[in-house]
């Protein structure tokens, strides 16, 4: 908090976020960027093959946070309830009531009436089913949160790992610049791409061990920028005022230096998210991303590729990415043109 106050101190007291707000193309994409983002969270409550809540002989039921079995409505079995099941639903509805999310399916549910698949789209999957027979939208839904959440984790990590590197390379400049400068420029020199399919094919696919290893090639994007602002202020006298009175190094970094290379790399996230979204999705798309079964972007298109016959699938995962990257690219240029002191001049 003690660091982020300079900055939010930095973004509110100039006319940054007034030109931002100003940028009706920019400022109306964040908008709906974080209004889909927030709709994606509630994924469960829009998408889902179990009720929201039922009542059944005067008790009420979440289904969506707690397992039930078959015997508690009157069923045979002791498994758990299948809430689309014919006659469970008969029992159910004879002594209460079930409440519904609008999308009767989860992304894995497969619907056994749309065979053969993928089927087009109808009143009951109004985006059509895919090659396994699973709602297309209900895989859209789960996959734009997961897509989202999984860019903005990888956004952060690599983003606070590259302003470490960049502000020790920066202030500490001489050899430890030198060194850290010819290993960025070896690493940088792999084949990014190449790598994570080769590590991804070895490795048994995770959210967490492909979240790490995008990491591993994602953290170099901001250095160069916070690095160079860091070799530009260092010299101010306020910053030698500060040494000269023995401030500690670690202070002069976070509270004086800091806030100015992070106000200008704010500039760029949108489009590091961007490129984490796209990294993701090309993976899934080659099959070397996400664990098989997972709601994914890459995936739909990949099956869009597939079955060029169900246009449905194609179209619907082209809009979706070109929607979701349009709105962040105008948002990130609304940013940029906010924090750019030649524009505000003008």
């Amino acid at each position: 908090m003690l660091l982020m106050r300079p900055i939010l101190k930095r973004i509110s007291g100039s006319l940054a976020l007034r030109r931002f707000c100003a940028n009706r193309r920019g400022l109306w994409s964040a908008v709906l960027f974080l209004l889909l983002f927030f709709i994606s969270l509630f994924a469960e409550l829009i998408a889902n093959d179990k009720p929201v809540l039922l009542e059944y002989k005067g008790q009420y039921f979440s289904p969506l946070f707690k397992s039930y079995p078959e015997t508690t409505f009157g069923g045979d079995f002791a498994t758990e309830t299948d809430y689309r099941d014919t006659q469970i639903a008969e029992k159910i509805n004879a002594s209460g009531w079930m409440l519904w999310p609008p999308i009767h399916y989860s992304y894995r549910t497969i619907n056994y009436a749309a065979f053969p698949a993928p089927s087009p789209p109808t009143h009951e999957n109004w985006l059509g089913t895919d090659d396994q027979g699973r709602d297309v939208l209900a895989r859209l839904i789960y996959g734009v949160r997961i897509s989202l959440l999984f860019g903005i984790a990888l956004t952060i990590i690599s983003s606070l790992i590259g302003i470490i590197a960049g502000a020790v390379q920066g202030y500490f400049g001489g050899l430890t610049d030198l060194l850290m400068q010819r290993f960025m420029e070896i690493w940088g020199g792999l084949p990014e791409l190449y790598m994570l399919i080769i590590l991804a094919s070895i490795i048994e696919p995770t959210i967490g061990w492909l979240l790490g290893l995008m990491i591993l090639f994602g953290w170099m994007q901001l250095v160069s920028y916070v690095r160079a602002e860091f070799l530009r202020v260092r010299k101010f006298d306020y910053v030698r005022a500060a040494r000269a009175l023995g401030v500690s190094e670690l202070r002069i970094i976070t509270r004086h230096i800091l806030p100015n290379a992070l106000v200008s790399s704010l500039t760029y996230l949108p489009f590091i998210l961007n490129g984490s979204i796209v990294t993701l999705t090309t993976l899934d798309f080659l099959g070397f991303g996400l664990p098989p079964g997972s709601a994914s972007l890459g995936e739909l298109l990949s099956q869009g590729k597939a079955n060029p016959q169900a246009w449905w699938l194609g179209i619907t995962g082209f809009t979706t990415m070109a929607f979701m990257l349009s709105l962040l690219v105008f948002a990130g240029e609304g940013v940029r043109d906010a924090f750019d002191s030649k524009k505000a001049a003008r």
